[in-house]
């Protein structure tokens, strides 16, 4: 699957839509649908990994959808501008269907923005188009990355 990747972000995104700085994400294969200010999907094919013991899309690799997706379509500024550094405040996932096949859309779109806070709401859909889970959450932009200390 190919996406216009904007350049600001080729550091963020491979050309194929691999999300590039997040092992998590690149470990799961999520790539990215399209992204720009205020709005982000990524997308998933389903594999066996992705699944729970019932066959069925696992609870928190939606969760991690929805969480990416509405923290990207945060970060992402403006058309031109590199993606800010991010971390959730809260995020509150509703789980209304189930898929364990095919292709999946996570997309989050910003409801309201501060200087630093923003909320969003985000959807998981099938390919289907059918709903499988709604997210809505905090998120909070930051200027550093705190370096953990050992104890």
């Amino acid at each position: 699957m190919e996406t216009t990747i904007p350049t600001a972000l080729h550091d963020d995104f491979a050309p194929d839509g691999r999300v590039r700085g997040n092992p998590l994400l690149d470990d799961l294969d999520v790539r990215l649908g399209h992204i720009r200010p205020g709005e982000c999907t990524l997308t998933l094919d389903l594999g066996a990994r992705h699944l729970n013991r019932s066959g069925s899309l696992q609870g928190g690799v939606s969760a991690t959808l929805l969480d990416a997706a509405c923290g990207y379509a945060g970060l992402m500024t403006g058309a031109d501008t590199p993606l800010s550094q991010g971390v959730t405040v809260m995020l509150s996932v509703c789980y209304l269907g189930r898929a364990s096949n095919g292709r999946v859309h996570a997309t989050g779109r910003v409801v309201r923005s501060g200087r630093s806070i923003f909320f969003c709401a985000g959807e998981l859909l099938s390919d289907t188009g059918d709903v499988i889970a709604t997210a809505q959450g905090s998120f909070k932009r930051i200027t550093h990355i705190p370096q953990e200390t050992s104890q």
